[in-house]
């Protein structure tokens, strides 16, 4: 599974460096490239400019479409390349799309080869790359957040838990093993007690106890 990021701040993507998604780049099960934006500005313009201010007035600037149409191009130009050509879905990154959801991150995985995410900035991404550039708009919640990073750095987390090889036991997965309490020694610390069934080795009681939370 490969993620090909377009962003104006690569170097925020220093968490995908850490832990789990680290081992599942070491390991080739996922694949992450960061696109720097303004390297697909106007050749022409030394300022390397990216934004500009709305039409119609108003606070804050936009995105312009170009330099984001010339990096989707730069990518479909490299699939056209290859023997064959991978599953690609080109997300943008709004608070008008779907909701991420762990059926949304499950359906990227098993779906698509390619994600290609496009982190907004600013006040706004021009609205033609949402209409003739991207296949969807996602949503990571119902807030606003000043860029398109983070929502890229949680669509990559969660859609690579689905990936096998990236967590190394799929039964690691709370979807499949369920979402209950777990508690390690000590069995008493404080006042604050293990349940008893969980120490009494019942297997089934065990079971039974787990199955009794809902994810």
């Amino acid at each position: 599974m490969k993620f090909t990021v377009i962003t104006l701040f690569p170097e925020a993507f220093s968490y995908l460096e850490t832990s789990v998604l680290a081992r599942g780049k070491k390991k080739k099960a996922i694949q992450v490239e960061l696109m720097q934006l303004r390297d697909y500005t106007d050749p022409k313009d030394k300022h390397k400019t990216v934004d500009d201010s709305p039409f119609g007035g108003g606070p804050g600037m936009v995105l312009k479409v170009e330099p984001i149409y010339r990096a989707v191009e730069k990518i479909k130009a490299k699939f056209a390349k290859r023997k064959k050509k991978p599953r690609a879905r080109v997300v943008l990154f709004s608070t008008r799309g779907r909701k991420l959801t762990n059926e949304v991150a499950k359906e990227y995985a098993e779906k698509y080869d390619e994600l290609i995410l496009i982190s907004g900035r600013y006040e706004g991404v021009d609205e033609r790359v949402a209409e003739y550039l991207a296949d969807e708009e996602l949503s990571i919640g119902d807030y606003v957040l000043t860029g398109g990073e983070l929502p890229a750095m949680v669509t990559i987390d969660a859609v690579s838990r689905f990936v096998p090889g990236v967590l190394g036991k799929m039964e690691s997965l709370e979807e499949t093993k369920g979402s209950y309490p777990t508690y390690t020694r000590p069995a008493e610390f404080k006042e604050w007690k293990v349940p008893e069934v969980l120490q009494e080795g019942n297997h089934k009681k065990i079971e039974e106890w787990r199955k009794s939370f809902k994810l």
